[in-house]
């Protein structure tokens, strides 16, 4: 309720000559804390209780005798999901909610560029904005362990370093539309297999040098007004109210103001909730997914439970005290900034946003030259290849149905064949090549049509192809990419594992495309001349694979993770059962901090695309690095400054990657681990020097016995690269 009759007499006395001041907690022009103190004086513990608790699926309660406003939330990272029903996982049949969809933030990720998460958060929250939320569920940032991973397609990738970097500039801009981030899923949410209920142990150096810092990027450094709390266990106690997670590093160590906010169905403890740093509970007495009980709010934990122990002693007054002033905080930068933006939804430039993300994203994994074909095979040469055959699901397929919370009902979504139809005109034909079910959240659907078919008409018109671009890879089932299940095998569905090859034996003039949010194994991957990772592209992914593919946008993405050869490669799969997924009860994170590249690295097994991989259509080559000094000491800045040349025809991008190596430590480490990169774009021909300023915190480990970061003095290796394997200088330094 935005305007009760409380707001409206102190608005109005004046102008009758009364000399009636307008509360505090009314007044914007009041420091927030000045207004929250205020407000908490003002209401009855009912009111307070209230703050705490949901009052439908997306909202939360206000205070209506005095004018406070409730919270409306709305999922998800990727675009503002559509309405739905008050009590009800239905759908609420709107017709003005159609949004725009961004690319998944595993593409965000993949382009390694500050500037276009800052672009991605501001068009999402100008969506969220206009669509009167005062919460968006996201952005994610638990790092992928495992290529299994449901939710992985969601998140910022294998590198606390990347992440962290991204999450930043995203929350900045999504907020300054007055619309407060909801970092999820806090904390050690790797996995949809037994999410909620499956009780993580992990070491403190694991979880301060790898899974913590994007959360506490976001917090410091962003400014995130508010955190959700994540399904499974850590250390026994549930995540959404766990005391490690919530009071003594959140709320504690990071000094975080905001308020934390139960995943649906998360909460499932009174006293925990209570003393366990909870702050608002959503979705009680749900599974998360579609279960519910009618009227069942008041029963929640922190609702007439928390209420009646607070009136009988058993809770202090203080815990809803806390309680209350940060939900107040939450409501006083959201629904009461009256200095907030209006926003904008679905304008062209949200769409020039999400295609121009998606095209900085796109990762160029492999562009080799067939046999019987004097050039590689992208960028496309239609002088050359006049007849162009498109086969695959995908390249047809909506996908951004499915997945689960991040499902979107958008306005428009240009598929690939649309976007090479666009482009190419009548060159292009396409045949389907294997077909895959329908989207159902939590079952899995197979196809109804007679894929042998499909399989051999495919063959037959590749035969006659110029060229063949295979567009497949996993999509927004369950049990693929897609909430509440994680994937079940590595490889690909469908059949594409045996299409794949079919294809490229009769016509080796082949690019293939993988859609997908996750890595996938390629036994067939000696086969194939060009293969493009194109990851979920949101309403402009025709468009913005189009122009990669033809040349229009020279690639520039750089993979955020790691593609084992084979899924024992990955430091999750190389332990028994209890390292992934666990025993349904327990899991132990056995890899420890040797996650992604670190274990590839470490361990001597190469990946079959490593982090930070991604080609061009030009030609970079870097010269000698040079130091500014070779020794320092703590409280120092050293500059290391490498030249960088495009040597090819065409303008580009590059991705400049700094890892930093520990050559003696007291403790395991790492060979690298990534510590800075810069993005730059350079025409033909051009050079430009790259510089970085290393000081004593990018040498620092956590240790876990002086609960501390620790700088050994020592020697350090600096690797300058293309990728975490394509290293094309080195120096080294010594920390006094």
């Amino acid at each position: 309720m935005k305007n009760t009759f409380s707001l409206l007499l102190a608005l109005l006395c004046p102008l009758f000559g009364k000399a009636q001041p307008i509360p505090v907690y009314l007044d914007d022009t009041q420091p927030i804390e000045a207004r929250v103190q205020d407000a908490l004086a003002r209401m009855t513990l009912e009111e307070k209780v209230r703050l705490c608790t949901a009052q439908s699926k997306f909202s939360s309660h206000g205070v209506p005798r005095l004018g406070i406003p409730e919270i409306w939330m709305s999922d998800g990272p990727h675009g503002v999901r559509e309405e739905i029903s008050w009590d009800s996982w239905n759908a609420a049949g709107f017709t003005n909610d159609s949004c725009t969809a961004f690319p998944a933030l595993t593409c965000l990720a993949a382009t390694w560029n500050p500037e276009m998460a800052a672009l991605y958060g501001k068009s999402v929250g100008e969506e969220a904005r206009y669509r009167r939320k005062d919460i968006l569920l996201g952005p994610g940032c638990n790092i992928y362990r495992t290529p299994l991973n449901g939710r992985n397609f969601e998140y910022l990738g294998e590198d606390p370093y990347l992440a962290s970097t991204l999450i930043v500039p995203y929350v900045r801009e999504l907020q300054k539309n007055g619309v407060a981030a909801c970092v999820k899923h806090f904390a050690l949410n790797n996995q949809e297999k037994w999410r909620g209920h499956i009780d993580v142990e992990v070491s403190d150096r694991a979880l301060y040098e790898i899974y913590l810092p994007a959360f506490k990027a976001a917090v410091q450094k962003g400014g995130a007004w508010s955190v959700m709390g994540s399904y499974n266990r850590v250390r026994g106690e549930h995540a959404c109210h766990n005391n490690l997670l919530l009071n003594r590093i959140l709320k504690g160590e990071w000094t975080f103001d905001g308020c934390v906010v139960t995943d649906w169905g998360g909460a499932h403890d009174t006293r925990e909730a209570v003393f366990n740093g909870l702050d608002i509970e959503m979705g009680t007495y749900t599974d998360g997914l579609s279960k519910s009980r009618d009227f069942a709010y008041d029963n929640y934990h922190l609702a007439k439970k928390y209420l009646q122990g607070l009136q009988d002693g058993t809770y202090p007054l203080a815990t809803v005290e806390d309680k209350a002033a940060r939900v107040l905080r939450l409501i006083f930068r959201t629904a009461m900034n009256r200095r907030r933006p209006w926003g904008a939804f679905t304008s062209q430039a949200h769409y020039d946003a999400a295609r121009r993300i998606g095209e900085e994203g796109i990762v160029l994994l492999k562009n080799e030259t067939p046999r019987r074909s004097r050039a590689a095979l992208l960028p496309i040469d239609t002088t050359v290849y006049r007849h162009i055959l498109v086969v695959g699901d995908n390249a047809v397929r909506r996908l951004t149905e499915g997945g689960g919370s991040s499902e979107l009902k958008v306005q428009h979504e240009i598929s690939p064949l649309q976007g090479l139809t666009k482009r190419y005109g009548d060159k292009i034909t396409y045949t389907q090549g294997y077909a895959a079910g329908r989207p159902r959240y939590g079952k899995t659907e197979e196809p109804t049509i007679d894929t042998d078919s499909l399989r051999r008409a495919a063959l037959e018109l590749a035969r006659e192809a110029d060229l063949v671009i295979f567009i497949g890879g996993l999509n927004k089932n369950y049990q693929q990419d897609c909430e509440a299940g994680d994937r079940i095998q590595y490889n690909l569905p469908f059949g594409q594992d045996e299409l794949i090859p079919a294809l490229a034996e009769v016509n080796p003039r082949m690019v293939l495309v993988l859609l997908s949010g996750n890595a996938v194994e390629m036994k067939w991957v000696k086969k194939i001349p060009a293969i493009v990772q194109g990851w979920y592209l949101g309403s402009e992914a025709g468009h913005a694979l189009s122009a990669v593919l033809s040349g229009e946008v020279c690639p520039s993405g750089k993979l955020p993770f790691s593609f084992p050869v084979q899924l024992a490669d990955n430091g999750a799969h190389a332990f028994d059962a209890l390292c992934y997924p666990g025993d349904s009860i327990h899991e132990v994170y056995k890899e420890d901090i040797f996650v992604g590249y670190r274990w590839h690295d470490t361990q001597n097994i190469p990946a079959l695309f490593p982090f930070g991989h991604g080609l061009s259509y030009t030609t970079f080559d870097y010269g000698k690095a040079t130091l500014s000094a070779e020794t320092m000491q703590e409280g120092d800045t050293l500059t290391l400054t490498v030249p960088v040349k495009n040597s090819g025809a065409a303008a580009g991008k590059e991705v400049v990657q700094l890892y930093i190596g520990d050559v003696e430590s007291s403790l395991p480490r790492p060979t690298k681990e990534l510590k800075a990169f810069r993005k730059i774009d350079l025409k033909a021909g051009e050079t430009r020097d790259v510089t970085f300023d290393i000081t004593a915190d990018d040498l620092r480990y956590f240790d876990d016995a002086r609960h501390g970061w620790v700088a050994e003095p020592g020697k350090f290796v600096l690797y300058v690269g293309s990728s975490s394997t394509d290293i094309r200088a080195r120096k080294t330094i010594i920390l006094k």
